[in-house]
């Protein structure tokens, strides 16, 4: 295989696949139905990954994306980046002239990617809205898709389906909190203590919120959610100021998210 591809990094893919796979298990949906929005956005997630390294390859301080992209120049990246565009907004458009209100969806959600690509400085807030165009979005896009919607508008979410989406998020959210650390984004500008008490503050409430959801629905879909957050605690015991290019750190968040991802599509395939 070319090294070219490594540019891709479609081992992120899985970040967010995973909540539209999840929407479809939890619903009993047949997945065929949603083929094209889920190829449409592992096309997305490319060109997301292929636009951040076009605008971080111009910062001297990123090290992983300057080693990533040796060798070739932004705009080739940003061809890459264009064409992944494309390609998913082809699979999308299927969809769309069905139902015209995912295209509105999915506009909020590529406006929500380049303003975080834009500005990753940004404490918390550039965590909340990757959550947003990771997670929830995404989940929505499927149930407008199943026909579960309130005024046409809105789409139709049970209580349980906004347990999965909060424990999910919020594991989401550490787990990016120690991605950035790693990588010397936002998170890291702030001091080790500070670091260390904002990813405690979220891995409890990782816990509060999946402990709730397996005691309320019986189910032991959230036990992942519960061991992710258990793990991260366990990183963070104490301040810490050497996770700076600790990338094998990260690998292994990769790998276990690719993990629930097979599990998940295992789930769909046996139901």
């Amino acid at each position: 295989m070319s090294k070219g591809f490594k540019l891709l990094r479609i081992e992120y893919i899985f970040s967010v696949l995973v909540p539209c796979l999840l929407c479809i298990y939890i619903n009993d949906y047949n997945p065929i139905a949603h083929f094209w929005i889920l190829a449409g956005f592992s096309f997305y997630a490319i060109t997301g990954n292929t636009l951040n390294d076009a605008i971080d390859m111009n910062d001297p301080t990123e090290l992983e994306t300057l080693e990533r992209v040796k060798g070739y120049q932004r705009k080739e990246i940003l061809v890459l980046s264009i064409a992944s565009f494309v390609l998913g907004t082809m699979c999308f458009w299927n969809t769309f002239v069905e139902k015209p209100l995912l295209a509105f969806y999915l506009i909020i959600i590529v406006a929500l990617v380049v303003f975080y690509c834009k500005f990753k400085s940004l404490v918390i807030i550039n965590h909340i809205i990757l959550g947003i165009s990771h997670i929830f979005f995404p989940w929505f896009m499927i149930k407008i898709n199943a026909g579960e919607t309130i005024l046409n508008i809105f789409p139709f979410l049970s209580i349980f389906e906004w347990l999965v989406l909060a424990a999910v998020a919020s594991v989401a959210f550490t787990g990016q909190m120690l991605h950035e650390l790693i990588d010397g984004d936002s998170l890291s500008k702030l001091t080790p203590k500070k670091s260390q008490i904002v990813i405690w503050i979220a891995c409890i409430v990782s816990l509060v919120i999946g402990v709730a959801s397996i005691i309320i629905t019986q189910h032991l879909l959230f036990l992942p959610i519960i061991i992710f957050p258990i793990g991260i605690l366990y990183i963070f015991r104490k301040p810490r100021d050497d996770l700076l290019g600790r990338t094998s750190l990260k690998d292994t968040g990769i790998i276990l998210g690719n993990l629930i991802f097979a599990y998940i599509i295992i789930l769909i395939i046996a139901q």
